[in-house]
């Protein structure tokens, strides 16, 4: 069993969890707030490092760069290493006050817009367009040899009046997607108010192009301020860069062969939108997670081993040993796994059932090389035939998925695409792994649609043309394409009425004993699972703690756990009962345990030994065979080996 990574407290942790660690936990956001924090405290101490007035030329002119002078000197005798510590004061001022004012103008208007439509959102769109359409700089130019001699504020003003309609017009546009989640709609109906909804619903899920119209908006303000002040309508007596340009080209600095006059404050534009640059795409990472990791395969973290020779032959289907997966987070891992070994054999229907968070769907997609970031296996073992999962590279992957296994998602129905036919979608995967022959994909999808009871004519229907059942139906029929030799299908079902639910699982299982696949079933409904499956596992915070065959589960549950999930549901026949739930809760899975994870709910548990230590999971025998599995003191009195225990421990150090 490998250890999950040592986790160590900096003692700096305290910032990486606190508001400054969506900055810190990128490098190129570190490195751009470290670049701007360097121009800060450059400016700021512009007095303390250079003792000369950068406005007064008490030098010679055209002295070049030196000791005495970094930077040199400028045609009228100023030192431009001072200039350009004093210009950062400035230049900074005008990008992020511009840009914190055009950002709130734009997110006003465009989330007002997107919220309230209609006649205001006519208007307001229309206002936005007017702006749009009109030239940036020509405006710019206008407007500010109107307000010139202003100052520096009127600057600001300006380019902030003329800076906001394009993240405006973004924000609108991704906040009318945004207006129609259901989530949105659910505020409305429990009558939460416009300004909640705005500012707590929606203004959360548009971080990320906030901040991008932030940087944006402030490297505009930058580059507005310097082409001004280039060609003499900005305040030339104030030092900014802008000013620094417009000084150099009016007395022929290239001329004279000065270039580091212009190359200076030229180079620290350069740097300030390569610093804007780098933070907003460490924030972009960050408040989208997701974006980034699109086409990648679960990050393995376990330590790199010996390739094993594996005899498929002696092995069942898949094989998952001492699988430890879960989640990364800033302030360590969160095991969702724990040390979980499972075996599937060919054409068996596995049940996997347990209390939502337990860790079935972290199993199923940890194991198969699906589990989407921040997920990641810790460390573990998953066979498919004998082939190690865990092992391959994005392309093996590549390869292996849809057609050695597949998986049919939880609300999978919403996974097809709104605007492409059916016929299309169902090609998608065959052609994928090299089947191109027109004839063989179309004779194929309506072999899948005889299979799961469908009408081929459907093929020619978009999406919305289908129920919510018949959109199932081909979701599993794309799943089945290629014939894999396993379906992994996280609660397949759970959005349908019982009669179209009853109708689909049984059309899979027909499936299933038709064509000779291996199922892995995810679900909470156990009574469906004794029904259906060959074989049940009962998950409890990240473990298996039982597992039998599915009558065995139904009629001698050995599990505290599985029992009280089995006595919650009412028998169809006899005398009435009064049901309860489990009290309590499942323990939190970012911490350790050292017994019995179940204990502070079990009303059997023994005291002193429950909870100080952890149960095995050991083969319970009937009749000389090894039939049911379980992790229970009631049972056997093994403790999980201290191999394991200790390794971990040690990891969690």
């Amino acid at each position: 069993m490998t250890a999950i990574p040592i986790v160590r407290l900096t003692p700096l942790a305290w910032l990486r969890a606190g508001p400054l660690g969506v900055i810190w936990r990128s490098p190129r956001a570190t490195t751009g707030a470290a670049i701007i924090l360097v121009m800060l405290v450059l400016g700021l101490l512009a007095p303390l490092i250079s003792s000369y007035d950068p406005s007064r030329g008490t030098f010679d002119p055209w002295i070049k760069p030196g000791v005495g002078h970094l930077l040199g000197t400028t045609a009228l005798g100023q030192d431009i290493f001072t200039q350009l510590l004093y210009g950062a004061r400035l230049t900074l001022l005008i990008g992020v006050a511009s840009g914190v004012i055009s950002t709130a103008i734009g997110t006003a208007l465009g989330l007002s817009a997107a919220y309230y439509g209609g006649r205001t959102g006519e208007v307001i769109n229309t206002i936005t367009n007017v702006f749009l359409v009109l030239p940036g700089l020509p405006l710019l130019i206008i407007v500010s040899a109107f307000l010139r001699g202003g100052g520096i504020w009127a600057i600001i003003l300006v380019i902030s009046l003329t800076g906001w309609p394009w993240g405006a017009r973004v924000l609108r546009s991704q906040a009318l997607t945004l207006r129609n989640r259901d989530f949105i709609h659910a505020a409305v109906s429990t009558g939460e108010s416009p300004a909640r909804i705005i500012f707590k619903e929606m203004l959360p899920n548009l971080a990320g192009i906030i901040a991008a119209n932030f940087f944006g908006t402030a490297l505009y303000a930058v580059l507005s301020e310097a082409a001004l002040s280039f060609i003499g309508i900005g305040d030339v007596s104030k030092v900014t860069w802008g000013t620094m340009l417009y000084w150099a080209q009016a007395k022929n600095a290239l001329l004279q062969g000065a270039w580091w006059w212009v190359a200076a404050p030229g180079l620290g534009i350069s740097i300030l939108g390569m610093a804007f640059a780098f933070l907003n795409f460490g924030v972009d990472e960050i408040s989208n997670p997701k974006s980034n990791q699109l086409g990648k395969a679960t990050k393995v973290l376990r330590r790199k081993s010996v390739a094993k020779v594996v005899d498929a032959s002696a092995l069942p289907l898949l094989c998952i040993q001492h699988l430890d997966a879960g989640y990364l987070t800033p302030s360590g891992p969160v095991r969702a796994v724990r040390d979980v070994s499972l075996d599937v054999a060919p054409g068996e229907f596995l049940g996997l059932a347990g209390e939502s968070g337990c860790g079935k769907s972290t199993l199923a997609f940890a194991a198969t090389r699906l589990l989407d970031a921040p997920g990641a296996v810790f460390g573990g073992e998953a066979r498919l035939s004998g082939q190690d999962l865990l092992s391959l590279t994005p392309e093996e992957l590549r390869r292996v998925r849809w057609k050695q296994y597949s998986l049919v998602f939880q609300a999978s129905m919403n996974i097809l695409n709104p605007v492409i036919k059916i016929r299309e979608q169902v090609y998608d995967a065959m052609q994928a792994h090299g089947v191109h022959d027109k004839a063989k994909l179309e004779a194929r999808a309506r072999e899948l649609f005889e299979l799961v009871g469908i009408r081929p004519d459907y093929l020619d229907a978009f999406p919305h043309q289908l129920s919510g059942g018949m959109k199932q139906r081909v979701v599993i029929a794309i799943a089945l394409a290629l014939e894999p030799k396993l379906v992994v299908m996280d609660e397949p079902t759970t959005a349908l009425d019982v009669v179209v639910q009853r109708q689909i699982l049984q059309e899979i299982n027909e499936v299933r004993r038709r064509l000779g696949i291996s199922i892995i079933f995810i679900t909470h409904d156990l009574s469906l699972l004794v029904e259906m499956s060959d074989r049940i596992a009962i998950m409890y915070a990240g473990e298996v703690v039982e597992e039998a065959p599915a009558q065995e589960i139904y009629t001698a549950a050995k599990h505290p756990y599985t029992q009280r999930l089995m006595t919650a549901f009412p028998p169809l026949s006899g005398q009435r009962e009064r049901r309860e739930g489990i009290p309590g809760r499942p323990p939190s899975l970012a911490q350790d345990t050292p017994g019995c994870p179940f204990y502070e709910r079990c009303t059997v548990h023994i005291p002193g030994t429950c909870d100080v230590k952890k149960p095995a999971n050991v083969n319970l025998s009937k009749e000389g065979e090894p039939v049911h599995r379980v992790a229970c003191f009631l049972h056997s009195p093994a403790v999980k080996p201290a191999m394991y225990e200790e390794e971990h421990a040690l990891a969690s150090d």
